[in-house]
């Protein structure tokens, strides 16, 4: 069918989506949802079967629904109503949600239901994991069904039976006191279901070092973390005590959380470091972006203690530590398995996290372990480079965008060099989750790319402004795909399922488990990822491998030096950074600050 996907933005699910459709054989288009009129305009132009609308913050207009079928991917149950579900969900404790289908109509989330997918929610998730993995996984299939319903001409679907789950109904917006953290009186069980409820938008409103600030990426603590803090029983309510990575230990009614990271909601504020961040000229205060608590709170925490956690650790007591970087290890003596995980928030990667990562690499190089696994994160592998810390250096009086920009390719290149430069043994991308840009060639440098199904890549730069990209791309992605596939992928821009990377050589294969006592499809996935990486590491002519990948590097090296492929990509960021085209900063600032869409791009939008 010739489907018209409608979207607020083109969010994970919407790509996922868009990715699915198009593997179904379906014709997909895409407009983004900027006015009634410009919806009118895409339903004419290319004359769909049916608009699906995926993620929407504003009613279809009557003049389409109520002429052609729009079906409506709902994130809740059958029942439930309002635009604020997933919230609810979290706040309320839900145990069970779902995905449901549905017709748009005069009323919102009220038409008849096509289909509907159940899923358990499971612990610890905040809302943009949630919807990213457990709403994305349901919302294809549910899609799919709606589909296949379809009777050319018929606007009604077949009754569908739908769940008997409790207390649903419409529920409003969720009211920011019903998530505000009052350190005194709430447990960290609460601060954590509040702040999980807001993540990734629009944060839980709190305070730390006493300026009212928004609150992310809350995560728990162990005891063994609490005992490392000095008189942690006297500390009061709300008391910053520590910090690790981006993170700031909080003291709460009867324990404490980490907090990732936090937006100040101060009109001015002093410098991350350095100088004013107020407004420059015109431009919006750095104080509206979401930071890594340690550098949004950079003077008030720089005086207290680290309490670092070992890279390589095991869980104790059925805790486990909290740190964006850990490495495990598994297999018997010769035919080990080093695996790597770098669960950066939202898949971005600041100088100070490629540094990090950098240190890790060299860590795992000294560890006798034959086949060396790069897990990313199971949201994100990687995203490229940190756009928010980027943009605080715009308004930072001894930084600038540009300089930032330079330095944080530079630290991508560094970490994909790196890998590039591990001879000694194979090396494994393992992509639990979604990669983009940088993170896509970051995964690339590795010897063996695998997969979860579901997973959707961008390997390509100019959706940021024409970004020419580095990372070594020039050279891994014609390696992997031939030079005609690589100047095709980074002309069309478009999101690249898993299956289809396997097709165009960017990724090795798809790892699909098989059906087993894994409580979700993640934990699945990674056992056997696990499986696959120490087989290889025990492969009799793993010594060979190793050898004959060295020797490819040193062809590789003598016919061109990676130093080559470096410069001329980073002559050409420089031209971007620095040059007279403003595009790059003028994405960068749109993307950060969340500035609606001024029109759909034009490599999605086939109609136009």
């Amino acid at each position: 069918m010739k489907i018209l996907l409608l979207a607020h933005a083109f969010n994970s699910l919407a790509q996922r989506l868009f990715v699915a459709l198009r593997e179904a054989g379906h014709e997909v288009s895409v407009e983004l949802d900027i006015a009634d009129a410009v919806t009118e305009e895409a339903v004419a132009l290319w004359n769909p079967e049916v608009v699906i609308a995926p993620f929407l913050k504003r009613r279809i207009p009557e003049s389409v629904w109520s002429r052609r079928l729009c079906l409506v991917v709902h994130p809740g149950p059958p029942g439930d109503r309002g635009p604020a579900a997933l919230d609810w969900a979290l706040l309320q404790g839900r145990r069970e949600w779902g995905v449901t289908v549905l017709q748009a109509v005069q009323d919102f989330d009220a038409g008849p239901v096509w289909a509907w997918r159940g899923f358990a929610v499971p612990d610890g998730l905040d809302k943009a994991s949630l919807y990213r993995r457990a709403v994305c996984e349901a919302a294809v299939p549910a899609v799919m069904e709606a589909l296949a319903r379809v009777v050319p001409g018929s606007a009604v679907p077949a009754p569908v039976a739908a769940p008997a789950l409790a207390g649903l109904g419409w529920q409003p917006p969720v009211g920011p006191g019903q998530r505000a953290i009052d350190w005194q009186r709430q447990g960290s069980a609460e601060v954590l279901r509040r702040i999980r409820s807001a993540d990734s938008h629009p944060g839980a409103q709190g305070a730390l070092f006493g300026e009212p600030c928004r609150l992310f990426d809350a995560h728990e603590t162990t005891a063994r973390t609490r005992a490392w803090v000095p008189a942690f029983d006297e500390a009061a309510p709300g008391t910053v005590l520590g910090r690790r990575g981006p993170g700031l230990l909080v003291r709460t009614r009867d324990g404490a959380v980490w907090i990732g990271h936090v937006r100040r909601d101060m009109a001015r504020t002093r410098a991350l470091g350095a100088g004013d961040l107020g407004d420059v000229g015109g431009r919006e205060p750095a104080t509206a972006l979401k930071l890594p608590a340690t550098r949004a709170f950079a003077v008030e925490s720089a005086g207290l203690p680290e309490l670092g956690v070992p890279l390589h650790r095991d869980d104790i007591g059925g805790e486990e530590e909290w740190d964006e970087l850990r490495y495990l290890e598994r297999g018997p003596p010769g035919a080990r398995v080093g695996w790597l995980e770098f669960h950066f928030h939202n898949g971005a990667l600041s100088e100070r996290q490629a540094a990090r990562l950098i240190e890790a690499l060299a860590f795992a190089r000294h560890r006798d372990a034959r086949v060396l696994v790069l897990a990313g994160g199971p949201d994100f592998f990687c995203n490229g480079i940190h756009l928010h810390e980027i943009e605080a250096a715009a308004h930072a009086a001894d930084d600038s965008a540009a300089d930032a920009s330079m330095r944080h390719i530079e630290a991508m290149d560094d970490v994909c060099l790196a890998i590039l430069q591990m001879t000694d043994r194979l090396t494994v991308s393992v992509l639990r989750g979604n990669a983009g840009a940088g993170g896509c060639f970051l995964a690339l440098a590795a010897d063996r790319v695998w997969l979860r199904e579901g997973v959707v890549l961008n390997p390509h730069y100019r959706n940021m402004g024409n970004l020419h990209g580095s990372e070594y791309w020039t050279y891994l992605l014609p390696r992997r795909a031939g030079a005609e596939k690589a100047r095709s992928l980074m002309r069309e821009r478009l999101p690249m399922g898993a299956r289809a990377a396997v097709g165009a050589g960017l990724a090795d294969e798809v790892l699909v488990p098989g059906d087993g006592a894994a409580p979700s499809a993640l934990q699945a996935f990674e056992a056997l990822a696990w499986q696959r990486a120490l087989q290889l590491a025990a492969a009799p002519d793993i010594a060979v491998q190793v050898g004959a990948k060295a020797a490819r590097r040193a062809t590789d090296e003598a016919a061109r030096p990676l130093a080559a492929y470096r410069a001329e990509e980073l002559a050409q960021m420089r031209r971007n950074f620095y040059g007279f085209d403003p595009s790059y900063h003028v994405a960068r600032h749109h993307f950060v600050h969340r500035k609606p869409h001024a029109r759909t791009p034009r490599q999605i939008a086939l109609h136009r």
